[in-house]
Parts: C-alpha cells; structure tokens; sequence
C-alpha cells in the first residue's frame, strides 16, 4: 500500500511542470512576449497616438502589468506585443487566445465570464448620451419619441434597452459600429443622441474640433465597471495580473496613471475610490 502510494505521489510530481507548461505564464516566459490587445479610438482609455503606439488609462494599466509579470517570471526582459482589436473582436480574439490581456474598456458582464475571465475591477463609468448643445435634452426621460445612437453589440446597447423599457421611455434605437458614425449622425442631426460610456464620450468630444457643439445629459442610465479580459480558466495569470493592479491600488500607483489620463476631468469619484481602496489586497 504503501509503495502504491509512493508510486501515485511520484507520478504526479513527474506530471506537474508539463500541466504548468500550459498556462499563460509558462507561454509568456518561454517566449519572452506578452500579447496586449487594445482598442483604437476609446480615448482617453486605448488609442493610437498616431506612431502606431497605442497610450491611454487602459494601456498604462497593461503596461504595469506586463512589468509586473515579468518580474513575477524573474525575466530579463519582456516583449510587450500590441495587438489592434475592435469592439466586435475583442471578446473572440481574448477566447481564441490571440492576446493575453485586453486593454481598453470593456465592461464585465456576468454573460461574458462565460466566455472569458477578468481581472480586478480597473474603473467605473457609467452610460450617459451625448446629444447637440443647443438641445432640449438634460435628462433621460426627455428622450420620449427621439432618436438614440449607439453601438451594436455592446453592454450600453443592452442597458439602454433595459433603461428605456424600465422608464417606459418609447425612443427609436439606432445601431452603429464605430463612435465615430455615432458622433457624426449627432453632429449631422441625424439622430437625437448618442449613448456610450460618460467618460469615453467626454474622450470623443475632446480629441474634435467641434466639441462645443456637443454636451452630455444630467444622469447616467447605467453603471460600467470596466475589467481587463483574460483568458477563461487560466487562474495563476488571473492571479499574477491581480497581483499587480492590488499593487497599484494599496501603493498609490494608480494616481499618475489617472491623473495623466483622466486628471481634467476631475479627481476619482467617491465609488471609483471606493473601488482602488477596496481592491488593495494585501500579498
């Protein structure tokens, strides 16, 4: 009995490193590369700066994070691999494994954790829509009989259906794919608004030079608490990648990410803080 049981201990020690090869981390660390992948035009979360370098809140956070995992690795060095992605892709491209982490500005969603997983909560948003300055709209109740814009396949499409049904509010739904043509049917006056996240939608405006054209309503409809997918089931990257966004929050290092990134819009809010103070778990 007792030789069975050495027997059995043995064989699993011998099994161990090549189950471990299989995970993410022991990929990272025999390739030397971490695949990132981002969103262009979510400013000022994930963009392209124009030299094909994607920079932003998000991208920042990424950033940390493969410094953080490469140190966990005990690496040298570490490649950082950017890859662009769409608000169509992202999901699929985190399942198949074409990247390691998404950076930009996805909401997690129980729906979506059975696709994939996420990490610690990174930011909190909220839904709002953007409509023309000169608009009678404060509020979302004003939208009775108007027209709304908004991304098709996105956790703000489902939540504005919901919202809309909830406040019994009978407006016509407009799908696009980009926040561009959404911002463009506003301009043009060929919807009544555009509904997206608060503070992407203050990153659209901003990087136009018609933004004072535009203004945000008054509430938001909905709450985002944006993650960075990882891939399902891998629980020692979940980790490692967890490891470092606790880091950030218990030690202060998330304060120059936000603060280069979303200083003008204001300090955090009272929940966002909130949120960096309660995800400071300690090592």
């Amino acid at each position: 009995m007792k030789a069975r049981l050495l027997f059995l201990l043995l064989a699993l020690a011998l099994a161990a490193p090549a189950f471990a090869q299989t995970g993410t981390l022991a990929r990272i660390k025999r390739e030397g590369t971490v695949r990132m992948g981002y969103i262009d035009g979510a400013t000022p979360f994930s963009f392209n700066d124009g030299n094909l370098l994607p920079q932003g809140y998000s991208v920042d956070i990424c950033r940390a994070v493969a410094e953080g995992i490469r140190a966990q690795l005990g690496l040298a060095k570490l490649t950082t691999r950017w890859v662009a992605l769409t608000i169509q892709n992202r999901i699929e491209a985190v399942r198949k494994k074409s990247v390691d982490v998404e950076c930009s500005t996805t909401t997690w969603t129980l729906s979506r954790q059975a696709l994939v997983d996420f990490s610690l909560v990174t930011f909190l948003d909220g839904g709002s829509i953007l409509v023309r300055a000169e608009a009678d709209l404060a509020r979302f109740g004003d939208f009775n009989g108007k027209r709304i814009a908004v991304i098709t396949g996105t956790t703000t499409e489902k939540a504005l259906r919901q919202a809309l049904a909830l406040r019994s509010i009978k407006a016509e739904i407009v799908t696009v794919t980009r926040r561009e043509d959404g911002l463009a049917m506003v301009n043009e006056s060929k919807v009544d608004g555009f509904a997206s996240d608060r503070t992407t939608l203050i990153g659209v405006v901003f990087t136009t030079p018609t933004r004072n054209v535009f203004k945000l309503l008054d509430e938001d409809f909905s709450v985002e608490p944006y993650a960075l997918m990882l891939p399902r089931g891998d629980h020692d990257f979940r980790l490692a990648v967890n490891r470092v966004l606790a880091k950030l929050y218990r030690t202060g290092e998330i304060k120059p990410i936000y603060d280069r990134w979303l200083g003008p819009l204001g300090p955090p809010s009272l929940m966002l803080s909130a949120t960096y103070f309660m995800q400071s778990l300690a090592e």
